[in-house]
């Protein structure tokens, strides 16, 4: 064999990996499950906001725990949301979708009924859960993560 000890030719390969490789159709996967990871924000704001309608006047001594609770998990949401997508539309789309959801509750049907009820706890639900989106929008903004602008792996743009 040559190149182990006689003095040859010694033929040196670069390292390879397939995580430096890229697909044709990487990048329009990723933006499908950019769309979809977007989309799902939106649903978990208004799953959010349908439940905490239906479940927010449980309370505990007089005090609104379940409007309180589900105002502090909005405002989690927003703010997970922001930082895991890295992008400020990833906190304000599950306040829309909450405040779609709560507020498209609160109006009367055609019998005149309602399900966010006039009472402490549906105006803490409300008003509590509208000023933590609210706080979960503005922080996305303020507060937004830094994407890396390189490529992902080391050594994927050579």
């Amino acid at each position: 064999m040559r190149g182990e000890l006689g003095g040859g030719t010694v033929a040196t390969r670069r390292a390879y990996s397939l995580l430096c490789v890229e697909g044709g159709r990487t990048r329009q996967r990723r933006q499908i499950g950019a769309v979809a990871a977007y989309v799902a924000l939106f649903v978990l704001g208004a799953m959010e906001g349908l439940i905490g309608s239906f479940q927010f006047s449980h309370s505990l001594g007089g005090v609104p725990v379940a409007a309180l609770a589900f105002g502090a998990l909005i405002l989690a949401t927003s703010l997970l949301g922001s930082a895991g997508m890295g992008t400020t539309l990833g906190g304000v789309l599950p306040a829309i979708g909450w405040m779609a959801a709560a507020f498209l509750l609160t109006l009367p049907t055609a019998a005149g009924s309602v399900i966010v009820t006039n009472t402490s706890a549906g105006e803490w639900y409300l008003y509590g859960g509208t000023v933590c989106a609210a706080i979960g929008v503005v922080a996305s903004f303020r507060w937004r993560p830094r994407r890396p602008s390189g490529p992902r792996w080391p050594g994927a743009g050579a």
